[in-house]
């Protein structure tokens, strides 16, 4: 008697089709070629290309290679002295404040090599709450803050307790960092789009806001939740007060879950125009029933930790019986990473004055904000006096978002290949300089409007700029009309 062993073979056509479903352009096809490009670099096969090198500004990644931000002294040294705590005595290697910063964390955590409390290390969530307390005048409560992995493990978290597959939706704004459309796919959910003004800075439109949720409702959605992300990815926009106070009001109005992605609010360049935060707001209008989650990152910022995968999500107005269940799904991954919470320790509890590190941390963080800010001007400033280019100034975050127009042979040859044609201009930077940006279809874009997105990361911007000049007047020349 013979025996047949059945083979089953998962694959494209049986696997979960929302993971189909699900886009990150930020990681997409473009940024995947840059790597094989990287990786024929480092095998000494560079000669057959065009450039030496690949430019990484797909993503806001300040440490990665190409780019290569210089780590915080302070936050590497505390790093180091957590990992080797036989080094905490050593006064010839680490400063002071540095080595009681480590000892009171080693205090409190035991060992970074252990799990902590699912939710985060208790005492750095009373640090969290201490933070949030001195920056918006209210008070916080650590029962009520997560540290997770980066912002986007609160935000998956978050939509895991919210979004039930179909019919419910969230708004988004348009253009968007797409960790959100993403994650709404694999949820089977819907996403609710609203549209930022591109000709008014982008600007956000209550008018627009109400618009859209009346269209979703028409559809059959369940809005449950509204993301504003300020200052903005990609766009660069911080929301005024009045802005804000607006929004608030709309979120407790329609009883919609307001979803704040802060991560940026360090990067301000317009002083004109601070930070101001959701929660002093909804404090402050005596919004007591608008149910906020509230997302920070030890990525962003000046601090460009983006591999510690450090941030914190704190929820206002939630009530216990949710939060047990958040909790619940926190300990499903046992905890966040051990040196991510450290990173958010320090985000939040930097050198104060008369400290021994002071003056060199005031000085790396000085240094890095006003080359973001630097950086963020001579790319507008050049973007808009190249042909068919307009780019809106930016005034916080780490990125650019310039509108180009191509010709129609440019989106002809696009369309014979298949792309769209921002994605198809993007890869043709990437193929003749090794820059490595991401088309704004990735993003969410006005219909008729194409775009991409780049940060301002890049040392030596004016030798980038330079070589988008040349790439882009070389590309228009050649499919003119």
């Amino acid at each position: 008697m013979s025996s047949r062993i059945r083979s089953i073979r998962l694959d494209n056509s049986s696997i979960n089709p929302k993971v189909l479903h699900a886009q990150y352009a930020v990681r997409g096809e473009i940024p995947v070629k840059a790597d094989k490009y990287g990786q024929q670099i480092r095998d000494g096969h560079g000669d057959e290309l065009p450039f030496n090198a690949i430019l990484p500004c797909n993503i806001g990644n300040p440490q990665q290679q190409g780019l290569n931000q210089k780590p915080l002294t302070f936050w590497r040294q505390v790093a180091a002295l957590t990992e080797c705590p036989e080094l905490i005595n050593n006064a010839q290697l680490f400063p002071k404040d540095a080595r009681d910063r480590a000892s009171q964390l080693l205090h409190e955590i035991g060992s970074v090599g252990a799990y902590s409390h699912s939710k985060g290390v208790p005492f750095i969530r009373k640090q969290v709450a201490d933070f949030l307390e001195s920056r918006d005048g209210y008070s916080a409560d650590p029962e009520n803050i997560f540290l997770t992995a980066g912002a986007s493990g609160g935000v998956n978290l978050l939509f895991h307790l919210l979004l039930c597959g179909e019919p419910d939706g969230v708004m988004i704004p348009i253009p968007q960092y797409p960790l959100y459309s993403a994650s709404l796919a694999l949820a089977g959910s819907r996403t609710v789009q609203y549209h930022l003004d591109e000709n008014k800075g982008w600007e956000l439109n209550i008018d627009l806001l109400e618009k859209s949720l009346s269209d979703a409702k028409s559809n059959g959605t369940e809005t449950k939740a509204l993301v504003i992300i300020n200052p903005g990815n990609p766009t660069g926009a911080i929301l005024s007060e009045e802005n804000i106070i607006e929004i608030a009001k709309f979120a407790h109005k329609h009883e919609l879950v307001l979803i704040a992605d802060e991560v940026y609010q360090s990067n301000i360049y317009d002083e004109s125009k601070p930070f101001i935060s959701f929660k002093k707001v909804a404090r402050d209008l005596k919004l007591d029933t608008l149910q906020l989650a509230s997302f920070h990152s030890v990525s962003k910022g000046f601090s460009g930790e983006c591999g510690k995968r450090g941030g914190f999500v704190e929820f206002v107005n939630f009530s216990e019986d949710l939060l047990s269940q958040a909790t619940k799904l926190a300990s499903i991954s046992l905890c966040p990473p051990l040196q991510g919470q450290v990173a958010v320790d320090l985000l939040i509890r930097p050198p104060k004055e008369g400290d021994e590190s002071y003056d060199q941390f005031s000085k790396e963080k000085d240094e890095i904000l006003t080359n973001y800010a630097s950086r963020s001007k001579i790319m507008a400033d050049r973007f808009n006096k190249m042909d068919g280019v307009t780019c809106n100034n930016a005034e916080g975050a780490m990125y650019a978002f310039p509108q180009i127009r191509l010709p129609q042979k440019a989106q002809d040859a696009a369309k014979k290949e298949g792309k769209s044609p921002d994605a198809f201009y993007c890869m043709e930077l990437l193929n003749n300089t090794g820059i490595c940006v991401v088309p704004g279809g990735g993003f969410g874009q006005s219909p008729g409007t194409l775009h991409f997105r780049t940060t301002c990361l890049v040392p030596g911007t004016e030798d980038y700029i330079n070589t988008i000049e040349k790439f882009h007047q070389e590309f228009m020349d050649r499919y003119r009309d």
